[in-house]
């Protein structure tokens, strides 16, 4: 079933605790026989992508919706008709599918209509004048299939009216009407089937019989009549014939359809206001993958989510709300958070939430895999800035030392060549550093942003500082935020410097104030969003609020 997957994902703008954490956590449930899928929500940064190439793992998917898209949920496979095949070819489809709608599509599976039994039983029991439209000028291979026959003189194209005339045949010459271009079901007397053809029958359809007289075919042959045996009786003869015509005559042309990538409730509320019973799905091509009805929106279900390295619904994917929440692994603040239903709610007081993954895996004694080690260690020492944040923990450093070993790795190596990679800005432009790791809070109704960039060196910024301070303005005014920050974090400098943009800018700058006659200052010790600029903010805002 499509829907017993969990969906693992860290919080918006991903750094690598969030990444390695969900990858880590998907690992633990699948080997405990739960489906589990890792997901990011939204670019990964530069350090995240080196760990994951370093150790081979492919970037998670990209976890767009909490909820489902047509996509997403179970839906019937595609039972499909080309619209030249005939309605006799459309019965025996459904019969063998026990569908009662198919799509009709062309050569490229695009969808040009649709066929119900409701159209085919209107055929049925349509009247004669209807019944010669469909019929009008239709071919003997068509015909042949409706009737299981065998086609023993095909004539070049004739007008064919459409009207079909059952002949009940004797050795007897028969009363004769006006058989002119009609198709004409007859029995195995050769003198009637010559004289009919004379009178200008369009098509001759002939009932217990499997041989033809000589100058009955020539006959045949001069008056450019196509001639058929039957492989039925004279009735059901009769009933297939009306089955022949393509069901292009019959389908529905106004064709109501949804894309694969639509979102379910959606689709739901469209289905709401037609009296379909089942609709096509399509891809971005529009050709056909499935076919959907009421029954499957009202059996589908919102995403089953577990959280990790977040709690806050501001920071979680779209429609978290309305997703089934199961689990939160965390390390961070709770806000914002609450669920129908009970969750298993794991959250410490730590420096990573890798650190909380790699200890599950040595609680349920699950051995964990070489390379899923080295991962894990990276977002440790990524999110304890090589246990030089405040927020790290001797439990930290113990985990960190654990995975080393398992991994095979030296710590200060390993470190120094990825915060390299990590701290290296070169070539990005300001909005992409903005962008790459950022968080938004609604602190006391200030709607604040605190991104976080690492660096080597603070000389890094040096001539930077106008075109910053002019990305984080606009920034600012574009999501309307009271207070925006842009931290800019260096471990070999021991601090941050802070550029601030918004109406509560004072608020910021008496938190982290810059020394005389400075625009900005090295804010010593200060290394962690977390467990310092976030707090310390926090009791700032307080302060005023």
């Amino acid at each position: 079933m499509k829907q017993d997957v969990i969906y693992i994902t860290g919080h918006q703008h991903p750094d690598t605790d969030s990444i390695a954490a969900a990858i880590g956590y998907a690992f633990f449930k699948r080997a405990n026989g739960i489906k589990a899928v890792p997901c990011r929500l939204g670019k990964i940064g530069t350090e995240t992508k080196y760990l994951l190439d370093r150790f081979g793992f492919e970037v998670p998917m990209l976890l767009e919706d909490a909820r489902v898209k047509m996509s997403e949920i179970e839906i019937d496979d595609p039972v499909t008709i080309h619209p030249e095949k005939t309605i006799y070819d459309a019965i025996q489809l459904m019969h063998e599918t026990g569908r009662k709608t198919c799509g009709v599509v062309d050569d490229q599976d695009r969808v040009v209509g649709m066929l119900t039994l409701n159209d085919i039983g209107l055929v049925a029991i349509s009247d004669t004048e209807d019944s010669e439209k469909l019929l009008e000028d239709i071919s003997p291979e068509n015909i042949n299939t409706a009737i299981g026959g065998r086609i023993v003189y095909r004539a070049p194209d004739r007008h064919i009216r459409g009207r079909v005339s059952v002949i009940a045949m004797t050795k007897k010459d028969p009363a004769i009407h006006d058989v002119e271009g009609k198709i004409v079901i007859a029995g195995d007397d050769p003198d009637s089937q010559k004289h009919l053809i004379e009178m200008g029958a369009g098509m001759l359809i002939l009932v217990r019989t499997d041989s033809l007289r000589e100058d009955v075919l020539e006959a045949a042959k001069k008056m450019g009549c196509s001639i058929l045996f039957s492989g039925h009786k004279t009735m059901n003869t009769s009933r297939y014939t009306y089955f022949a015509p393509p069901v292009s005559k019959i389908m529905s042309t106004k064709v109501v359809k949804f894309y694969a990538n639509e979102l379910a409730e959606d689709v739901g509320t469209k289905m709401m206001q037609t009296r379909y019973h089942a609709y096509p799905i399509v891809d971005e091509n529009d050709r056909i993958v499935g076919c959907a009805s009421r029954f499957h929106i009202m059996n589908s279900k919102n995403k089953k989510i577990i959280l990790v390295d977040h709690n806050e619904f501001s920071q979680s994917v779209r429609a978290i709300e309305k997703a089934e929440v199961l689990e939160v692994i965390d390390h961070h603040r709770i806000n914002d958070f609450s669920t129908k239903r009970p969750v298993a709610f794991r959250n410490e007081i730590i420096g990573s939430t890798a650190t909380i993954v790699a200890t599950m895996f040595r609680e349920n004694q699950i051995p964990i895999p070489q390379n899923l080690a080295g991962l894990l260690l990276g977002a440790i020492l990524s999110d304890t800035l090589k246990f030089q944040s405040p927020t790290t923990t001797e439990k930290d450093i113990r985990t960190a030392n654990i995975l080393a070993a398992i991994a095979d790795l030296d710590i200060d190596e390993f470190a120094s060549d990825m915060f390299s990679v990590g701290a290296d800005i070169k070539g990005k432009t300001i909005k992409e550093l903005l962008n790459q790791d950022i968080k938004f809070f609604d602190i006391e109704n200030c709607r604040t942003m605190v991104s976080q960039v690492i660096i080597s060196k603070f000389s890094a910024l040096v001539g930077m500082q106008d075109e910053i301070q002019s990305v984080l303005d606009e920034f600012t005014m574009k999501k309307e935020l009271d207070l925006c920050l842009m931290a800019f974090t260096s471990i070999l400098d021991n601090g941050s410097i802070f550029f601030i943009s918004g109406e509560k800018t004072g608020w910021a700058l008496e938190t982290f104030p810059n020394q005389d006659e400075e625009m900005h200052s090295i804010q010593r010790g200060v290394l962690s969003r977390k467990s310092q600029i976030v707090p310390m903010l926090t009791a700032t805002i307080q302060k005023y609020s």
